[in-house]
């Protein structure tokens, strides 16, 4: 089964320079390095902080773009990993490794037949 596991936190605290933050870098590298390398990872990014995000909104048939993020929130997706396992307990199980204070959503994946 395809996952995506999307990494939630509050990236306003999340400061490069800082020692924690770059301990942090490391157990993440690690934890992707461990399940890419056992071919559960198939896909995943880092997403730069909400201040750079473009939302592009349709209603009414009107199309506004804005920039920033599409809700106000503390709290937004920072990064993402596409798993295939075996079913939603191994997801969870990766998600529980997780090495760095967050929340982990996940979801399955559509898939379309060929």
């Amino acid at each position: 089964m395809k996952y995506m596991l999307m990494f939630i936190s509050d990236d306003s605290n999340w400061d490069p320079s800082k020692p924690e933050t770059q301990e942090a870098y490391k157990r993440v590298g690690e934890w992707f390095g461990e399940h890419t390398q056992s071919g559960k990872i198939t896909g995943g990014e880092e997403l730069k902080g909400t201040n750079t995000a473009t939302t592009v909104r349709q209603r009414n048939g009107k199309i506004t773009v804005t920039d920033g993020p599409f809700t106000e929130a503390k709290e937004a997706i920072g990064g993402y990993a596409l798993v295939d396992v075996k079913d939603l307990d191994e997801a969870i199980a990766m998600a529980k490794a997780w090495p760095v204070l967050s929340t982990i959503e996940i979801r399955p994946l559509v898939e379309h037949p060929e």
